[in-house]
C-alpha cells in the first residue's frame, strides 16, 4: 500500500483509511471476516485490531495474553481502576470496559492525531468510563493518584521500539506508587534474539516487585526468532496455574516461566536505570511481512 505525502487523509480502497499521524503513516484496514473490524498499522507496523461489534474478541496474540491478566487480576466481572500506557486503538481497555462494566479506566496515548483518528473511525462506547490523555506515558502516570490503580499495562512504542524512558527502575518506582497494594502490572515487551532487551526487562522488574511472570511463544525464549513476550509483575501472588493453563490452550500456545527459572533466565542482566537505559531493539523488516 503506497504512502501519502501529503499527510490528508484518503482511502486506500472502500473501507480502509489512511491518515498521517504524529508517529508516522497510520492505516486502518478492514478486516474480511469482520464486518466493522480495523487493524492499526503504522508505518508498516501492526498495532491494534478492535471489532466494535465484539471488544470482548482479541485478535493479536500478545493482546490475548494480556487479555488473560486483565482477567484474572480479579474475581470475573470485579470493576477495576485501570491505566494503559500506550493507546493505540484502544483496544484492551474496550476489551476491559466489555468484560468488567462499571470499571474506570485511564489512557494515555501521547500521539493525540492517532487518538483522534480512532475517536472518529472507531468511537468508544460513550456509557465506558475511559478518559484518554494525550501526553508522554510518564507525564501521564505521573498524574495518576497514589494507590489508585489495580492494574497498569504498558504497551508502548515509537517507531516500533519500546522508548528508553519507558524501561528503567525509576519508570517502575511510579508504577509502583500508583498500584494499589497488590496491584498488578503487565507489560508487552519485544525483543529477538539474543533477547538483552529481555532479559534486561525482567531483571529490572524483579529488582522493584517481588513476583514475576513471563508469558511469551517458546520459539521468542529460545532466542530463535524476534516477537513478544508480556512480563506480569506485582507484590502479591500472581495466578500462575491458570495463566499457564490459558497460555497453553491458546490458538497460538504460549509458556510462562517464573520464579527461580524466570530469574536465572536473565543471564545475570541487571537493573535498567535512567542514566543507562536505552529503547527496545527495532524488529527486523521480515517481522511484518
Amino acid at each position: 500500500m503506497g504512502k501519502s505525502r501529503s499527510g490528508r487523509r484518503r482511502q486506500a480502497d472502500a473501507q480502509s483509511v489512511v491518515e498521517r499521524v504524529d508517529g508516522g503513516l497510520a492505516e486502518l484496514i478492514p478486516d474480511r471476516d469482520r464486518p466493522r473490524a480495523r487493524t492499526l498499522v503504522i508505518d508498516g507496523a501492526p498495532q491494534s485490531h478492535v471489532d466494535p461489534d465484539d471488544p470482548a474478541h482479541l485478535s493479536f496474540e500478545y493482546q490475548r495474553r494480556l487479555g488473560h491478566v486483565v482477567d484474572l487480576v480479579a474475581p470475573p466481572g470485579r470493576p477495576l481502576h485501570a491505566v494503559h500506557l500506550g493507546g493505540g486503538a484502544f483496544t484492551l481497555a474496550r476489551y476491559l470496559a466489555a468484560t468488567r462494566p462499571r470499571s474506570t479506566q485511564q489512557v494515555v496515548e501521547r500521539d493525540a492525531a492517532l487518538v483522534r483518528l480512532v475517536r472518529r473511525e472507531l468511537p468508544l462506547d460513550p456509557n465506558a468510563r475511559i478518559r484518554v490523555r494525550s501526553t508522554d506515558a510518564r507525564e501521564g502516570l505521573a498524574k495518576v493518584p497514589d494507590g489508585w490503580a489495580d492494574l497498569v499495562i504498558t504497551d508502548v512504542f515509537s517507531g516500533a521500539r519500546t522508548p528508553a524512558h519507558l524501561t528503567s527502575t525509576e519508570f517502575l518506582d511510579d508504577i509502583r506508587r500508583a498500584l494499589r497494594p497488590g496491584g498488578v502490572h503487565a507489560a508487552n515487551l519485544a525483543d529477538g534474539p539474543p533477547l538483552t532487551h529481555l532479559r534486561g526487562q525482567i531483571a529490572t522488574a524483579a529488582a522493584r516487585f517481588e513476583q514475576l511472570a513471563l508469558i511469551a511463544d517458546p520459539a521468542v525464549l529460545r532466542g530463535k526468532r524476534f516477537g513478544n513476550a508480556v512480563l506480569v509483575a506485582s507484590d502479591a501472588p500472581l495466578p500462575i496455574a491458570e495463566l499457564t493453563r490459558r497460555a497453553a490452550s491458546d490458538p497460538h500456545p504460549a509458556r510462562v516461566e517464573h520464579g527461580r527459572t524466570l530469574l536465572d533466565f536473565t543471564g545475570g542482566a541487571v537493573p535498567v536505570t535512567d542514566v543507562a537505559a536505552v529503547a527496545s531493539p527495532a524488529p527486523p523488516t521480515s517481522v511484518f511481512r
